[in-house]
């Protein structure tokens, strides 16, 4: 619910995993949104973000809404990737930025309502998709 309207997501997960790379590009015609995760103990799947950033470009429709999400908040002893190298990042590629914790629930609520909440927004506004 937001702001007491129902309001339906469809996810889908790819954990990033390359098996399900050849079928993300139909993905990324039809989204609306993308939430991008990293795990901020590995710095490689924050290397990876690039990556993943041009090819939405490429791919997905122009006015998609990305948001990027540092997941393992909670790991502070483990951390590879600093919360300002995700802010950075973002804010390079004109995306919105938080992170969350799966573990304690940090955030994950956001950031599924932030989504929503925009396009509950444009569609009182008579625009967006």
């Amino acid at each position: 619910m937001v702001d007491h309207t129902r309001v339906k997501l469809q996810i889908w997960d790819t954990a990033g995993q390359e098996r399900f790379r050849s079928v993300t590009h139909a993905y990324y015609r039809d989204a609306h949104a993308l939430l991008l995760l990293y795990d901020v103990t590995n710095k490689v799947s924050f290397d990876n973000i690039r990556a993943w950033l041009v090819e939405i470009r490429e791919y997905a429709q122009e006015d998609v809404v990305i948001m990027l999400l540092g997941n393992k908040a909670d790991c502070g002893y483990e951390r590879q990737v600093r919360k300002e190298e995700g802010e950075r990042l973002a804010r390079e590629y004109n995306v919105a930025f938080m992170e969350t914790s799966a573990k304690t629930g940090l955030n994950v609520e956001l950031a599924f309502s932030a989504v929503a909440r925009y396009f509950d927004n444009c569609t009182e506004m008579g625009v967006g998709p």
